[in-house]
């Protein structure tokens, strides 16, 4: 299908679009070879680090503890993220024509945005282990049992899952009267902005707002942990310790998570249309590519038992070759 017949397919009827077309990659396309190698180098790179960690955590039965879990369902949501999005973009690096089915847009906007959410999730159930371990340490085990772990991990996932869902629910009533993404992706707001004036987006902005007051409500939770936590840091020399080895590689992946989320979305609100487009994509595929990367090697490299473990398989691997 050449590219003038998908436009022509495209513009046919705008208030029943059923496929959309990505120009996110237009003036980067002199370059889809070494875009491709590169993205599919990173995608296999994040694929290597995350397992690697999941796989040493599960074989492991030292490390079948709440903090442990929790690290490796948040690896695990770091692939489920990255899923709706390297593939599919890896196959656009190839195609002479970027288009994605409207449910297949949907499905792409509903994989990111829960991972996304999840990932915030996640990153404040850890912060709630970390406050029972140091400012609890006799309550821990009995606070943080398996079936507490397992309900907080469900609500991790099921819970932005749902409310995300909902919205996406929302999204699909829409008529829309533009096939045309201006990203590499699709992402909600896209494509209730591709919207007929005028819609009735008032309950999808409802909806939002009510999204965005949980996650607030997510990250007072997580400063509110620490404030108690580096107060009890400060009266023990053993918390400190613990502190520098189990809480900073936890606060250094909250603090990636936020500047690039926050960096896509002033990138969304206030310079668009202002940057290049190779800027525009970095800074939209970057909390796709930042995290999923430097989470694995946090922990990896600052939590003892995984990097032991890790580097003692490396160690008899190379002897056995040997």
């Amino acid at each position: 299908m050449s590219t003038e017949n998908v436009r022509q397919q495209l513009m046919h009827n705008f208030s029943q679009v059923r496929l959309f077309l990505l120009s996110g990659l237009n003036e980067t396309m002199n370059y889809r070879v070494v875009l491709f190698s590169l993205t599919l180098l990173c995608y296999c790179f994040i694929v290597l680090v995350n397992v690697a960690l999941i796989v040493t955590i599960i074989l492991d039965k030292n490390m079948h503890e709440p903090m442990y879990i929790l690290l490796c369902t948040f690896c695990m949501n770091g692939l489920y993220g990255t899923t709706g999005f390297y593939p599919k973009f890896l196959w656009d690096l190839l195609s002479p024509v970027h288009v994605i089915s409207y449910s297949g847009c949907l499905v792409q906007a509903l994989v990111i945005h829960s991972f996304v959410c999840s990932d915030l999730s996640f990153l404040a159930v850890m912060a709630y282990d970390r406050y029972v371990a140091i400012c609890r340490p006799l309550d821990y085990h009995s606070i943080m049992s398996k079936q507490r772990v397992l309900l907080l991990v469900c609500f991790s996932w099921l819970t932005p899952f749902c409310i995300v869902a909902i919205t996406f629910i929302l999204t699909s009533r829409l008529k829309l009267c533009s096939p045309y993404i201006s990203r590499l992706f699709c992402v909600n707001w896209v494509i209730v902005i591709l919207a007929c004036f005028p819609a009735d987006t008032i309950v999808n902005n409802i909806v939002a707002y009510i999204t965005i007051i949980i996650y607030v409500f997510h990250g007072f939770f997580i400063v509110w942990s620490y404030i108690y936590v580096i107060k009890t840091c400060g009266n023990s020399l053993e918390n400190r310790a613990k502190f520098m080895q189990t809480c900073v590689p936890h606060l250094t992946s909250l603090l990636i998570f936020l500047v690039t989320v926050l960096f896509d979305i002033m990138h969304i609100r206030y310079g668009e249309k202002d940057l290049p487009q190779t800027l525009s994509n970095f800074i939209a595929i970057e909390f796709l590519v930042i995290p999923p990367i430097m989470n694995p090697l946090i922990y990896g490299f600052k939590l003892t038992k995984i990097r032991t473990k890790i580097l003692g398989g490396i160690t008899f691997k190379i002897k056995q070759l040997r």
